[in-house]
């Protein structure tokens, strides 16, 4: 009987270990205000409060740079930007599932005001505009504000300079950029080096969807009650956003601070290193964006539809592949 009772107590244990096992997932986030709902959440203990179990927790200065890391196995949810979820989904092929948003917009031109007086003089030679890499959502909203000032492509591609976010903000502060195409708060950061926000995204794409929150297929079958238990905390740190905007900012002033060194990828986290985000900055910063979960899939599939168009992914696909059929 002793031998039994102690087989039944092993196997409980591998049992109970399994479990845990199940339950520990691999989070990735943006290492941006846009991820404020996972900051809080993670502060607040929401997410363990609905029983998930983090087995990794890793922050991207980048959105391409996080739609790079979805490849791995243990990433499986994140709170990523729109566009690069959707690069994720076409060009990468891995099945995922927007659960819902965490904001709107997030995106801004800011320009030398003693250079650049209105959007039309992005076409004058000579200048020196900072961007993301083609088909991260900076890049994309640059192509929709062409398209809606009518702006000349060709001079104003011949003036973009390629670089991530936190050398575009270095690049200000030496003085080698005249404009700048940035995700919230890099944009509004660049307002402390003297530089005017001249265009957000809010003028250039209504109802553009900033960010979102998705899932892999794989673990959403597995799992499927851990969507809804994403969902409720996300729903609940956003509401709490809204209703606490200075203690959200606080939130993720210190999760920004205490991510540093963490941060991938290597070469632009030691840029990021060496930049301040202040509490300033980012209560602006996220004055500028609208923090709800609401989705709307009709702007998921404009969105899809205008990257193909770009080239950016090979062709358009129905939203509702990608959407959460519980949204």
């Amino acid at each position: 009987m002793k031998k039994i009772a102690g087989l039944l107590a092993v196997l409980i244990l591998i049992s109970a270990c399994q479990t845990k096992r199940e339950k520990s997932i691999g989070m990735a986030v943006e290492f941006m205000n846009h991820a404020a709902c996972a900051y809080v959440a993670r502060e607040k203990g929401w997410f363990k409060k609905e029983g998930l179990r983090l087995s990794a927790y890793e922050s991207y200065v980048t959105g391409m740079a996080l739609a790079s890391a979805m490849v791995r196995e243990d990433i499986q949810i994140a709170y990523m930007c729109l566009i690069p979820a959707i690069n994720v989904y076409a060009n990468a092929q891995i099945p995922i599932k927007i659960l819902a948003g965490t904001h709107k917009y997030g995106y801004g031109l800011a320009v030398n005001p003693n250079k650049i007086k209105n959007i039309n003089d992005l076409q004058k030679r000579g200048l020196n505009i900072g961007c993301v890499r083609e088909g991260g959502a900076v890049d994309v909203l640059l192509h929709k504000a062409m398209d809606k000032y009518h702006l000349n492509k060709a001079k104003v591609l011949k003036n973009i300079r390629r670089m991530n976010p936190p050398k575009q903000i270095l690049a200000i502060k030496s003085g080698k950029l005249d404009a700048a195409f940035l995700p919230e708060q890099w944009a509004t950061m660049a307002e402390d080096y003297g530089f005017k926000m001249l265009l957000t995204a809010k003028d250039v794409w209504p109802r553009m969807q900033g960010s979102v929150l998705v899932i892999k297929d794989d673990l959403l079958k597995k799992r499927p009650d851990i969507a809804k238990k994403l969902i409720a905390a996300t729903e609940k740190s956003t509401a709490w956003i809204n209703a606490n905007p200075i203690q959200a900012m606080n939130i993720v002033s210190k999760q920004m601070q205490s991510t540093k060194g963490v941060l991938f990828p290597a070469k632009a986290a030691k840029l990021a290193g060496k930049l301040e985000i202040n509490s300033k900055v980012l209560s602006r910063s996220m004055n500028r964006m609208d923090y709800t979960g609401n989705i709307s899939s009709e702007i998921i599939q404009s969105t899809i539809d205008y990257m193909a168009k770009l080239g950016y992914i090979k062709k358009s696909f129905k939203a509702e592949e990608i959407l959460y059929d519980k949204i």
